[in-house]
């Protein structure tokens, strides 16, 4: 509805804000990092990208995180169904409880695995003696992304079961599908779209995460230093531009997951 006639001022000035107010905020740090790295030439930016120990740990970053995105799908579609569908004792409970790594800061994560699965740990301890190791290794990187991106495709997938038209379930049931068969065939491609974002954002999300996996990892270059532990690792170092180069591909990585979701949109709402 529109409250003006003719010229409405408040649309260039309310979008000018807005432009204003991310400049400092979004824009010019982003643009700070693609400025820096290739302010020295292009070839010093493939140098340092291709070196070694940043190849290694990009690709550390990314399977870790594809096996913490695999679980965290899985596990969603499952306790959103679960949830969804039943009513019982210490249901609310359980959607706080895993809604709750959302809130708890990522130091405190990676602490509470180390004091769980860690060589003296809870857990860790039982396992010493048979010389299994869980954390200091790419295992406990999986571990980390798994408990610190838990609920976002849960978060995602729960609300479309929530909502959604249970009339075609039923209709299969009465023609005689199993319960299996309607899942597969009926539920399951109603949930596309949300199953796509939500693994999207748990990757991204993943890739990312910095705070419990330099706590589990132990932070060792070429065998479990992932790419924001790298970056880390070469700024101590006072090597600006080999932690740059990592911090541009990343950057690009988070926005074209985000140019997908925003792109797709229109195939992923599709029922």
């Amino acid at each position: 509805m529109r409250h003006v006639r003719g010229f409405d001022v408040a649309r260039p000035l309310s979008i000018g804000m807005l432009v204003f107010m991310m400049l400092p905020l979004v824009f010019l740090p982003l643009a700070s990092i693609f400025i820096f790295g290739t302010s020295n030439g292009l070839d010093k930016f493939w140098a340092a990208l291709t070196a070694p120990e940043a190849v290694f740990a990009l690709k550390l970053s990314m399977a870790t995180s594809f096996w913490a995105t695999l679980f965290n799908v899985l596990f969603g579609l499952f306790a959103a169904y679960v949830l969804s569908r039943y009513n019982f004792l210490g249901r609310n409970a359980l959607i706080v409880t895993i809604s709750l790594p959302t809130a708890i800061p990522t130091a405190v994560a990676g602490f509470a695995l180390l004091l769980l699965w860690g060589p003296y740990g809870t857990l860790g301890r039982f396992l010493a003696p048979h010389g299994v190791q869980l954390m200091f290794t790419a295992g406990a990187i999986i571990l980390a992304n798994i408990f610190v991106t838990f609920p976002l495709a849960f978060g995602v997938i729960k609300p479309v079961f929530d909502t959604m038209n249970r009339s075609l379930e039923e209709a299969s049931a009465t023609i005689g599908a199993t319960r299996w068969q309607t899942f597969w065939h009926v539920t399951l491609p109603s949930l596309r779209g949300a199953i796509v974002s939500g693994a999207l954002l748990t990757f991204a999300r993943a890739v990312g995460e910095f705070g419990s996996t330099i706590l589990v990892s132990g932070n060792l270059a070429g065998r479990t230093q992932t790419a924001p532990l790298y970056i880390f690792a070469k700024f101590n170092e006072g090597q600006i531009e080999a932690a740059n180069a990592i911090a541009i591909v990343l950057a690009l990585f988070s926005f074209l997951i985000f140019s997908v979701l925003f792109v797709a949109r229109d195939w992923l709402d599709v029922d």
